[in-house]
C-alpha cells in the first residue's frame, strides 16, 4: 500500500480503478480518480465500501459546501505518506475540518496527523471556540488537542499566581529589555485571574503563602513609590524622575485594587495611612507646590479609594487610625481642589480636575467615615473645617447635622440620667 501511494496519485487516470464522485448541495458530482488500494489502506470506510460486491467502482460522497474543500483535501492526503502528512497542513481551520472528515471515514493516520499538528500551535480566539465545539465530538483520538485548556489542579494555579505577584509587584524582574513588559503582563493576568469564575481562585487567594507573597508585594510597592518620590526632591533628570514615580503610584493603585478582591485591603489602608504624611510633605515642598498636578490627582483618587474603604465599614481600624486619616487628608484635599478649578478655567482641556463623580464619592467617604468618629474627634474636625477658608467642598454639612443631633440627644439623656439620680437621692 504504502509503495502504491508513492507510484501513483490522485486523478491518475491511466492507474484509477475507483471513482469518487464528490456531490455538493446542488447535487453536481466532481469525480475523483482514485485506486482501490490506497483507499482500503488509508480508510476503513472506504475498505468496507470496497468490500461490498455492489459497490463497484464507484463511492458516492455528499458534502455541504462549507466543507466540500475539507473533502477535497482529506482525499489528496490518502495518497501522502506518513512523514509527509504532518508537513502538510498550514492551517488551524484546515487541520480541523479534515479531522473532522477523517474521524468520520476512520482515516486513523490522517487523524493522528490532524491532531499533532492541532495540538502544536497556536490558536486564535475564535479558532479556540471552535475546536472547544468540535473536538469533544471526535473521541479520544481528539482529546490530546484539548491538553492546554484542561482544568489544572490547585497546586498549579497557586504557583502560577504567585510568580504572577512577584513579577507584577517587582519583587523578582527579569532583565532588560523585556522586564516593563513583563510586569505589565503580569498584572493584566493576576487581575484576570481574580475577575474569573474559577472556582479554585477563592481557594488560591485564602492561601496563606499568596497572602503573605501578595503582603510582600505591596510592601515592595511602597518602598518603590516613597523611593521615587524622594528622587522628585533630588534629581536633576526632572522628566525621568517624574515617569517613574508615575509609574510607581500606577502600581501601587494597581495592588490597591488587587488587594481589594483579595479581602486584603486593611494591609493597603495600613500601609498608605503609614506614609500619608510623607506622601503630604513631599507634594507640597517648595520644588513641588506648583506642578506634578497630575501626580496630585492620582494620589486623591487613590485616597478615595482608602478612605472609601474605611468610611463604609469594608475596613477596620481603631478610631485613633481613623481620625489620623481624616486629619491627614482633608486639608490636602481641601487646597488641591480649588487650584486644579482654577487652572481648569483657565486652560481649555485641561485634563486634571476632579470630575464631580471623584468629588461626590469622597465626600460622601469622608462624611460616613467622620459621623463614626467619637464625638470629640468629630468635633475638632468640623471646627477646623467651618474656620477655613474653602467651604464648598467638601461639603460636611450633613455630618456637622448629625453630630449636632447626637450632642443634643447626649446631653439631655444626661439630664434626664441626672433627674433620676436626684429624685432617687431625694426620696432616700
Amino acid at each position: 500500500m504504502e509503495n502504491s501511494s508513492v507510484c501513483f496519485g490522485l486523478n491518475d487516470i491511466n492507474t484509477s480503478d475507483v471513482t469518487v464522485r464528490l456531490r455538493d448541495n446542488k447535487g453536481k458530482p466532481e469525480l475523483f480518480y482514485s485506486h482501490s488500494s490506497v483507499l482500503k489502506g488509508k480508510s476503513k470506510y472506504f475498505a468496507d465500501k470496497l468490500s461490498d460486491p455492489n459497490c463497484g467502482a464507484f463511492i458516492d460522497i455528499n458534502c455541504l459546501d462549507y466543507d466540500y474543500e475539507h473533502h477535497v483535501d482529506l482525499l489528496k492526503r490518502l495518497y501522502f505518506s506518513k512523514d509527509s502528512l504532518l508537513e502538510s497542513w498550514n492551517s488551524v481551520h484546515s487541520a480541523l475540518g479534515v479531522l473532522q472528515l477523517a474521524s468520520k471515514f476512520n482515516c486513523q493516520e490522517i487523524a493522528e496527523s490532524c491532531v499533532g499538528y492541532l495540538e502544536a500551535v497556536p490558536w486564535e480566539d475564535k479558532e479556540e471556540d471552535l475546536i472547544l465545539k468540535v473536538v469533544p465530538k471526535l473521541g479520544r483520538i481528539a482529546m490530546p488537542i484539548l491538553a492546554r485548556v484542561q482544568p489544572v489542579d490547585f497546586s498549579a494555579t497557586k504557583n502560577v499566581f504567585v510568580s504572577a505577584i512577584r513579577f507584577a509587584t517587582s519583587i523578582v524582574s527579569p532583565s532588560p529589555p523585556f522586564a516593563d513588559e513583563l510586569k505589565i503582563s503580569a498584572q493584566e493576568q493576576v487581575e484576570y485571574m481574580l475577575g474569573d469564575d474559577d472556582e479554585e481562585i477563592p481557594l488560591v487567594i485564602a492561601d496563606e503563602e499568596v497572602k503573605a507573597e501578595s503582603k510582600k508585594g505591596l510592601v515592595h510597592i511602597c518602598s518603590l513609590f516613597d523611593k521615587d518620590l524622594s528622587c522628585l526632591l533630588s534629581q536633576t533628570d526632572d522628566e525621568s524622575a517624574e515617569k517613574r514615580v508615575m509609574q510607581s503610584l500606577s502600581d501601587l493603585s494597581w495592588i490597591c485594587n488587587v488587594l481589594s478582591k483579595m479581602d486584603l485591603m486593611k494591609e493597603f489602608v495600613d500601609q498608605w495611612i503609614d506614609f500619608s504624611s510623607r506622601v503630604i510633605g513631599v507634594n507640597e515642598d517648595k520644588l513641588l507646590k506648583s506642578s506634578m498636578w497630575d501626580l496630585k490627582l492620582k494620589i486623591i483618587e487613590l485616597n478615595w479609594k482608602v478612605l472609601d474603604a474605611v468610611g463604609y465599614g469594608n475596613v477596620i481600624i481603631p478610631p485613633a487610625r481613623r481620625v489620623d486619616l481624616v486629619k491627614t487628608w482633608l486639608p490636602f484635599i481641601r487646597k488641591t481642589k480649588p487650584i486644579l478649578d482654577s487652572i481648569g478655567n483657565e486652560e481649555t482641556g485641561y485634563p486634571y480636575k476632579m470630575d464631580d463623580d471623584l468629588c461626590q464619592n469622597i465626600e460622601g467617604a469622608i462624611v460616613a467615615l467622620l459621623s463614626a468618629l467619637p464625638s470629640n474627634d468629630q468635633a475638632d474636625i468640623l471646627a477646623d473645617w467651618m474656620n477655613g477658608e474653602q467651604l464648598k467642598f467638601p461639603d460636611l454639612s450633613e455630618a456637622f447635622e448629625i453630630w449636632c443631633y447626637r450632642t443634643k440627644s447626649a446631653k439631655r439623656r444626661l439630664v434626664e440620667g441626672l433627674d433620676r439620680v436626684g429624685k432617687a437621692t431625694v426620696s432616700l
